[in-house]
């Protein structure tokens, strides 16, 4: 068992200076920024004043992003929140300031601080705000084993002090901002840093303060995503859709609805639901009339939504059999498990064994097992191992899946064993 191992495996773990549960004092509630509400930037002049601040600073950055999912199209930031010892906190309209280069740049050698850092990364990369370091406090908490892991209750349960979250999911293309909103935004920095600071002494207690940074500067290096393919098929509901003419006319009436939502910048959901879109492909309604009849369709929709909707179904009912879509989507890599003890069962075999044993040492080592390694990649070596199983002919195929070099450090040798011991068994 390495140091790691050892001290990950002490269950004694708490938060730094945390008490025990029953004699830990009340948390303190965050009420007001330690500066106030700073002015919300929204001119060229004052992003300047920003970027000047901001690259004169020290230390790390606190950085974090409210969007408007839910309310607006895509996922575009509203708002930027940013502290540096030195500068103090700001708030960024990136409505008025859309092009946020000079700051990303101003403080691009620096370490950004964020929490669940993946979230906020794709609408910063937009704006020209894209790190180079950075420490995710979310992702340092699961590494540490911390149960709860929300920026309220890290801060809680690490640093003693008690955020309002009651603005999270607000619309925050809402302009001009509440102040309620703009001081609940500022407090969200306000203590990433300390927050950083605290969960990096404890992960050094644990011995895992390397993996940690292994995952930032995966994080940190990760291309954009692609463009999801076939993002209709994500249609809720979309299992009770077995027919393919159906299925095209999920696709059609999705796509129209795309279309529609971008054009009003609205969230999609607010133009049509998914709900109303799977009963127009389980009725295949031949008409408006039969379609205003359907749930999601009713007395309120106008007869031009109607006639809009209804076009998309008719197309859909009027292509030829070769252009309807396939039912589901070509597999990239191997078949759903549930399926593994019919088609192969050592395969199966060795998958039960290798989630077995990933699951006693993500305990030992107090973090999820997803976090030690990921589910789809245990999926792939147990379906097509090598055909020698050895530490090293795993390790080389954990490293073709993305594994950093500290999950296969710890991973390798029991999913070598399991490989071995479950095709015996299969």
């Amino acid at each position: 068992m390495t140091d790691a191992q050892k001290t990950a495996a002490d269950t004694t773990l708490r938060a730094p200076g945390d008490s025990p549960p029953d004699t830990r004092p009340a948390p303190v509630p965050l009420l007001e920024p330690r500066e106030g509400i700073p002015p919300v930037v929204a001119t060229d002049e004052a992003l300047a004043e920003v970027v000047a601040a901001f690259a004169a600073g020290t230390g790390p950055v606190a950085v974090d992003a409210e969007r408007a999912s839910g309310y607006r199209y895509g996922q575009r930031a509203y708002l930027v929140q940013l502290r540096r010892e030195g500068a103090g906190s700001a708030l960024i309209d990136p409505v008025g300031c859309p092009d946020l280069t000079a700051l990303g740049e101003a403080i691009g050698d620096a370490e950004w601080v964020l929490h669940a850092a993946t979230q906020d990364l794709p609408c910063l990369r937009d704006i020209g705000m894209v790190p180079t370091r950075l420490f995710d406090t979310e992702l340092a908490g699961r590494l540490a084993g911390f149960a709860r892991v929300g920026l309220g209750a890290m801060v809680e349960n690490v640093l003693g002090f008690a955020l309002e979250k009651g603005h999270s999911a607000v619309d925050w293309s809402t302009r001009p901002l509440p102040e309620p909103w703009l001081r609940y935004a500022a407090l969200d920095v306000e203590l990433l840093v300390d927050l950083r600071d605290a969960l990096e002494e404890e992960l050094t207690r644990q011995g895992k303060l390397e993996w940690a940074h292994q995952e930032f500067a995966a994080i940190a290096a990760a291309p954009p995503a692609p463009p999801r393919k076939d993002p209709w098929r994500r249609t809720s509901g979309m299992h009770k859709v077995r027919r393919r003419r159906q299925m095209a006319v999920v696709r059609e009436l999705w796509t129209a609805r795309d279309q529609v939502a971008q054009r009003r910048d609205v969230s999609p959901g607010k133009v049509l639901g998914d709900a109303a879109i799977v009963e127009a492909a389980l009725n295949l309604p031949p008409n408006s009339h039969a379609l205003a009849a359907l749930p999601g369709f009713g007395h309120r929709m106008g007869r031009r939504q109607l006639e809009q909707w209804q076009a998309a179904v008719d197309r859909a009912r009027a292509l030829p059999e070769s252009e309807l879509p396939q039912p589901g989507q070509p597999l990239n890599g191997p078949p759903p498990p549930r399926s593994w003890a019919d088609k192969d069962p050592v395969a199966a075999a060795r998958l039960a064994a290798a989630r077995a044993a990933v699951t006693a040492l993500a305990e030992e080592l107090n973090l999820p097992q997803e976090n030690l390694i990921t589910p789809d990649t245990v999926r792939r070596l147990c379906w097509e191992p090598p055909a020698v199983p050895s530490r090293e002919s795993v390790a080389e195929i954990l490293t073709g899946h993305g594994a950093r070099p500290w999950q296969i450090e710890q991973v390798a040798p029991i999913l070598t064993e399991a490989l071995l011991t479950g095709s015996e068994d299969g």
